[in-house]
Formats: C-alpha cells, structure tokens, sequence
C-alpha cells in the first residue's frame, strides 16, 4: 500500500464518521477500522496531508502571563520537519526512546510530530515528577534521550544514564540554571537546521509512543502502543467528541498522560480543528470559562475535578461557542451533570478509555445521555462484561474486549519489557481493563461500578465507591469524596468515606453529622456511610485519586486495633446510628 492508499484509507473511514455524526446507532453499525498497510505513519500520512498549504490555526496556547502563540498547520509541518531533520543531526534514531518532560508549550507539539515522522519513540512524562520517579523511568523506558524545560532539567542531575540531553527554551534560563546545564544540547539550534521533508521509515507495527501508567494501586507498568493502536485507534476519540472541521477545542489536561495525546493532539488534528491551550499557574475558574467564551472554544473536555469546581464557583453562563461538552478520567457524577444541563443547557458526555487504549466507551453526539451512565461500546470496539468468578458474559462483569479474531485496532501492543503483565492482561481470548461495569438490559447503555480494586463487601454486599461518592456529593458541603471498605470485625468492611469540603464548610462535628445523616437518606443500609473524616485526598499527577492509600491507611489502623483520630462515626452521634 502507498502513502497515498493510506492517507486515503484513513480519511474515508474519519469522513464516515463525520457523515454519521448525529445517528450514532448507524456509525455503530457500519463503521469498520480502515486497512491502512504495513507502514502507516499518522504525522505523514494523516497530520501532513491536512496540513499541506493550511493556514488555519492548528495550535493556539494562552500562557499563565496572558501572552499569546499561534501556529497555522502549514507552520507545523514545516517545523516539525526540521526539528526531525535536528534531531537525526545531533544522533537521535529510529527506535531511540525519547522522554519529552515539557508543560503546554508549542515545542512539545513540534518534538511529537518531529519523533513520529523519525520514528522515534515518544515517552511523554508529568513535569511534576521528582528524580526518583524519573531514575525508574529513564531506567525501565530505556531513555535514550530527554527533552526538558531548564527548571525540569535540573532534576537529571541526580538521575544517571548516558542518554542525551536537550534543553527547551533555556534562552529563558537565569544564569545558574544555563551553568548547571552547560553541556545539554539547546532545542533553539534547530531552527537552523534543514526544512527538507523526512523519509519516512517506520512499519505500521511498530512502537509509536509508551506511557507509565498513573499507578493508582501498583507500580505503574509501561503501556507500548504502535503507530496505528494510537494515531488511528484515536478515531473512536474522534467520534465519542464529536469534533469537527473547524471546531476549536480545548480540554484539561497535562502534558505526560495519555488524555493528553487522545484530546490535544491526535483527535482535533484528524478533523484538522484547532487545539485550544490555556495555561495557568493556580486554576481560576472565572478566568477559565471566560476564556472559553473569548476563544469560541466548541467542543471541551474535562475531568470531573475541573467540573466541580466549576458548580462551586457557580458559573451559570454559558461560554457562547459550547456545543459539545465530555468528562473523562474518572466516572462524572450525575449532580454535576444535571447543574451543567440546568446552566448552559448542555448535557455532558461522559466516556471512557485507559492508557492502555483510546475511547472504547462514550455518550456520542446523539445518543440519549443517563446521568452517570458511561454509555456503550464506541464505534469499532468489541467490549463485553465477563463475570470473574466464571468467565461466562453479564450484566455486570469487567469490562474486557475480545481479542479473536484479531485484537482491536485501538489496542496497545504490550507491556513494555513486562511480558508477564501482557500475559495476565490477555488471558483467556480477553483484555481485561481492571474495571467493572453493569449494563442495562434494555438499552445496553453501561454504568461504572468501580475498579476490581476499589469495590468491596460489606456484609455480604458489593459496594461501589462510586455510587457512594455521587451521593456523598450532592451535599452542599462535600466538594469531593473518596470512599473505601474500613475493616470491621462484624460487617467484614463498613463504609469510610474521606472527605474534601467545600468551601467555607467548617471541618467540625455538626458537619460530619450532616454528612452522615444525609447519607442515612441518600443510600441504602448497606452502602451507609458510617464514617466520615475531613482530608485531602491523595491523588496521581493525573488526579486520579489514589483509594489505595487510603484502604491502607484503614488497614494499619485495624491491625493495630486503634481508632483514626480524626474520624466521625455513627455511634457518635445519638440517633444515627442503626
């Protein structure tokens, strides 16, 4: 197959999902993954095409100072070509793992395009990672190279390897900073270099891009993906979106995540929309929308943390441009969503994917949204609820996708170096994503019950932490909460639910009665919460919250048979209790 028979491959199959937008029951049903060949490569075939001769603005990023850049597609062709032509001139090669430390900043979008079109292996990584955390990934990713800001490269000190270095912006640097990095290769070198087009070298099959996961219950694996599982798989992302041909969209989300790669990069550029960027040293929520407002942000993303705080701040005005709006990352709870709808009169789509794919499950333009509900499978994904205990298909079971007759499209190729894990995750004909779900028998519309992890039993009752957490959230009081089993010898778990409060809720007696007492009403006996304790609730660099140390800080105060000081329980408070 050509590079032409690609390119063309891949636009037939985005245009039939453009085409179908609205009637998501028929790109369910008709859409299949385009044959792209052996050796598609997305920054030629796909990015370079819609680019040829483009002006329009293809990357748009506000800086926390207010200051501005814009670059047209035209311009990001052309750059990314020399800044691959750079790189190959200072040593870096097809196959090289390239670790990209960079926060919303044009360079990042340039090096990404630029390590596609060489084949180089993109590992992008959280700014807010210290230097032990970067020595196990320059250690396991196999870096060969690494591309940092100068605050950022200073870690690397205390990280050894004979990887390269390369310094983005250090032109910015005081003078200590330029000192302790005299010998990091500086990225403004290559606006020198040669604009000639890139060979294009890589097989279709080959590593594209690999990501630690956010290590919410375990040491993050490595997820590898090829240069189709990501770069075309993101058509589902696409679709679930509803991104359009001159859209401008915007999402939250930072750099080092895959959220980052499936909403800032590969799915607004398949439609060639614009990427909207606003950064900011502290969130303002005001500030954020009426930016949206200014932009004509279209379509926009954003994990439910950034949701609630928006309902906080009450912002009832509309951004005027809106029409689609999606949260991901972790399940959107239906309060938030039903206020939005009240609001700005649209309703927001959930959707759900991992590291490990692109969008497998979402609410399309389209489809009639149950607030809470998750959706149902995307077009192009084979994802089945199996039973843990028997294997045997159900209405509530783990989210798996059948990998016969071949695996899905938008699948990554492996653990990286982790050949156990890859094994464990497939077994049985399945990947298994670690989440539950149910479906509703009538609709086959899927609910998020919770990770394997996180669901646990209370006297002989599943609890989701989920469905808790959503009705913890509906009080006034409560601007998040985390919700774990607290070991109790009768119960086997009772209920403990941590608490982030809203502001200028006091962290006091009358408040954790109200809490409890509003749970009492809002859940059944057997998700009761029966404690409540104030706390910030730890979280990845992702956000995501991490359960597991809250579950073990449970743990180590049931073994030592001691009561965490700072909880509220039932039998506290005469009346409750029951």
């Amino acid at each position: 197959m050509t590079h032409t028979d690609a390119t063309r491959a891949f636009f037939a199959a985005r245009d039939q999902l453009l085409e179908l937008a609205g009637d998501p029951a028929r790109a369910r049903a008709e859409f299949r993954w385009p044959d792209v060949g052996p050796s598609f490569n997305w920054a030629h075939d796909v990015f370079d095409a819609i680019a040829e001769g483009n002006d329009d603005t293809a990357l748009w990023i506000v800086d926390a100072d207010g200051s501005e850049q814009k670059r047209s597609f035209a311009q990001m062709k052309q750059r990314s070509d020399q800044v691959a032509n750079w790189m190959r001139s200072i040593g870096a090669r097809k196959g090289d793992v390239a670790m990209l430390m960079l926060d919303n900043r044009v360079e990042l979008w340039e090096i990404m395009l630029a390590a596609l079109k060489l084949g180089v292996v993109i590992l992008p990584t959280s700014t807010v990672l210290g230097a032990h955390e970067l020595r196990d990934r320059v250690d396991r990713g196999r870096v060969r190279w690494v591309f940092a800001a100068a605050a950022d490269a200073l870690k690397f000190a205390e990280v050894p390897g004979g990887y390269g270095r390369v310094g983005v912006g250090f032109e910015q640097a005081n003078r200590d900073q330029r000192a302790a990095l005299f010998d990091w290769h500086r990225y403004e070198e290559s606006s020198a270099a040669s604009l000639a087009a890139i060979p294009r070298t890589t097989a279709s099959a080959e590593p594209s891009l690999i990501y630690f996961t956010s290590g919410t219950t375990s040491l993050p694996k490595i997820v590898e993906h090829s240069h189709t599982s990501y770069p075309l798989g993101h058509l589902t992302t696409t679709a679930w979106i509803g991104v359009r041909p001159g859209d401008v969209h915007s999402v939250v989300s930072a750099p080092g995540w895959g959220k980052h790669a499936w909403s800032s990069f590969f799915s607004p550029w398949n439609v060639g929309a614009t990427i909207f960027v606003l950064s900011y040293a502290r969130f303002d929520a005001e500030h954020f929308v009426s930016e949206l407002d200014r932009a004509g942000v279209s379509t926009f993303c954003a994990p439910p943390t950034v949701w609630r705080m928006l309902i906080q701040h009450r912002l009832e005005r509309k951004p005027r441009a809106l029409r689609e709006l999606l949260s991901a990352g972790e399940p959107l709870n239906p309060e938030v969503i039903a206020r939005i709808q009240e609001w700005w009169g649209l309703e927001i789509r959930d959707g759900y994917g991992q590291t490990e794919t692109t969008a497998l499950i979402g609410n399309m333009p389209g489809d009639p949204v149950v607030p809470g509900a998750m959706g149902i499978p995307l077009p192009g994904v084979d994802a089945v609820l199996v039973d843990p205990l028997t294997g045997a298909e159900a209405d509530e079971g783990e989210i798996c996708l059948r990998l016969a007759p071949e695996p899905p499209e938008n699948l990554m190729t492996g653990y990286f170096g982790n050949p156990d894990a890859t094994a464990k995750a497939t077994a049985g004909g399945l990947f298994h994503t670690g989440d539950v779900a149910q479906r509703d028998r009538e609709t086959g519309v899927l609910t998020f019950v919770g990770r394997t992890d996180d669901i646990f039993k209370s006297s002989d009752y599943k609890v989701s932490p989920f469905e808790v957490e959503s009705a913890l959230i509906e009080h006034e009081f409560v601007a998040e909460a985390a919700v774990v089993g607290a070991p109790d010898d009768t119960r086997l778990n009772v209920t403990k639910a941590y608490v982030a409060l809203a502001a200028g809720a006091p962290a006091d007696a009358e408040t954790a009665r109200a809490i409890l007492a509003h749970a009492r009403i809002a859940l059944p006996p057997y998700m009761r919460v029966r404690r409540v304790e104030f706390f910030e609730l730890p979280k990845t660099s992702s956000g995501k919250i991490r359960r597991v140390e809250l579950r073990e800080r449970e743990l180590a105060a049931h073994r030592a048979g001691e009561r965490i000081a700072a909880e509220w329980r039932e039998e506290d408070f005469p009346g409750l209790k029951g």
